[in-house]
């Protein structure tokens, strides 16, 4: 079909063929595109900062909070408008991103505790993280009718936050794009009508 480049999202951990869904499912995918021959580039981000629009706006805008079992754990979140900008240079200079795959995550890691501590400085109120149990996590999601093998999928998230593997830090959006990374304070204040 004259495909010369694939550039395919995939996830931070993907290479590391763990015991986790989401990470085998976008391995094989990788592997696929791999023995095409086309050449391709790997986008591996961290969990998106706009999840926390899509996942806990709802509870956030009615009781202040948002529930999530992932204890003390820290991630590196990204945002999208930084993928997106890595995709973009990925797109446009084959031969210099071709055959490469990019972890992509945010400046730092920050717990959902600290993520919390910054919404609220962001909003103007305080907003609570409630670390949960995974069996409240279970209920509460089968109670808004999420599908089991996506509840099975965020358990194993939760765990592997729990565990810290999802804390480190790559320079890529810097190296690829030449800006820094956007912050969660930074995402916050953009996105801050998204919570009241």
């Amino acid at each position: 079909a004259g495909i010369r480049h694939i550039v395919k999202q995939s996830v931070m951990g993907a290479d590391l063929e763990a015991h986790v869904g989401t990470f085998r499912l976008h391995r094989q995918a990788e592997k696929i595109i791999e023995q095409s021959g086309i050449p391709f580039t790997f986008l591996r981000p961290n969990f998106f900062m706009q999840n926390f629009i899509n996942f806990f706006s709802k509870t956030i805008k009615e009781h202040g909070a948002f529930y999530v079992p992932a204890g003390d754990g820290k991630v590196s979140f990204v945002d999208v408008r930084d993928i997106a900008g890595v995709a973009v240079q990925a797109l446009l200079n084959e031969s210099k991103h071709g055959r490469k795959a990019y972890n992509i995550t945010g400046p730092n890691a920050i717990s959902y505790a600290e993520a919390a501590e910054i919404l609220s400085d962001e909003i103007g109120r305080k907003i609570k993280y409630v670390d949960i149990s995974e069996d409240q996590a279970r209920e509460g999601m089968k109670a808004i009718g999420m599908d089991e093998w996506f509840i099975v999928s965020m358990m194993e998230l939760f765990s592997i936050t729990r565990a810290g593997y999802v804390s480190d830090v790559s320079p890529a959006i810097e190296e690829v794009t030449g800006k820094k990374p956007i912050t969660f304070s930074q995402f916050a204040e953009d996105y801050s009508r998204s919570f009241i």
